[in-house]
Parts: structure tokens; sequence; C-alpha cells
């Protein structure tokens, strides 16, 4: 008698670390320098991150590990039929952010975040400034000693 499959653990759901589509970018100083940004599609259960996504070097898988307690999260993004990269990071409500690195070869920075939240590197303003509301003032209208002086009134 053939066996039922085992249902998969339901999905993380901790807001930290939704299931779906993400974003961001890694950084590199070699050329060309500066960030590369990727799409990674991630799914976060009982500890463990899975996924898959695509960057300017090409397509990856990703599995590794992350903690609750912390939001540490690492993981290796392995570039199918090429190399793999190590990332060490942080996830503090704002994405996934550390660090990369192809051992004794290159290293960077790194910064994820699910899609539909707003880029969290980019400078907002956070404060406004509460105005009095305007007045509006009386309309002017001249005084009947100022219109009979008026020549031809």
């Amino acid at each position: 008698m053939p066996s039922e499959p085992r249902a998969e653990p339901p999905v993380e759901q901790d807001d930290r670390f939704p299931s779906g589509p993400w974003t961001g970018f890694f950084l590199e100083a070699a050329l060309p320098p500066g960030r590369h940004w990727m799409e990674l599609t991630l799914t976060f259960r009982e500890g463990e991150v899975r996924g898959d996504g695509r960057d300017r070097v090409g397509e990856f898988l990703i599995r590794g590990k992350y903690q609750l307690s912390d939001g540490k999260c690492w993981w290796s993004k392995r570039y199918i039929g090429r190399h793999d990269v190590a990332y060490d990071g942080y996830n503090e409500g704002k994405g996934i952010w550390g660090t990369w690195e192809i051992p004794n070869t290159l290293r960077g920075g790194f910064h994820i975040w699910p899609l539909g939240m707003s880029d969290p590197t980019v400078q907002r303003l956070a404060e406004h400034l509460d105005l009095p509301p305007l007045e509006v003032a009386e309309p002017l209208v001249p005084a009947e000693a100022e219109v009979a002086a008026v020549p031809g009134v």
C-alpha cells in the first residue's frame, strides 16, 4: 500500500520572514563596482530558508538557516553550474542585510527585502512641520472718503 505524501509544515508567520518574492542588491568593489540588483523567491519554514533567483551573474539556488530569536540568517547562494557564495546577515524588520563572501576571493555587503516593502536603504523625511491654519484676511474695501477723493467718481 503506497504511503501518503507528508504535508509540508506551514511557512513562517513572523513578519520579518515572509515567504514569497524578495528583491535587493549585493555590493561589489570589483568591476563593475556598485549595487547589483537581484530578484529572489524565498520560503521560510521552521528555521530553514530555501529559494531561487537571478542577478547579473546568473540564476541561483538558496539554501540556509534563520533564527527568530535574534534575526540571524546565513545561506549559500549557488549559481547553477558555477560557484557558491556564502551570505551572513541579520533581519531587524527592514529586510536582511549583511555580508557575502566567495572564500579567499571576494567579499562585499548586501541588503534584500520583501517585494512590496519600499527600499529600506533610501533615506526619507521622517518628520513634518505643523503649520497654523491659514488666516483669511478681510477683503480690502476703500473707505468712502478715499472713493470721493478719486477724480471722476
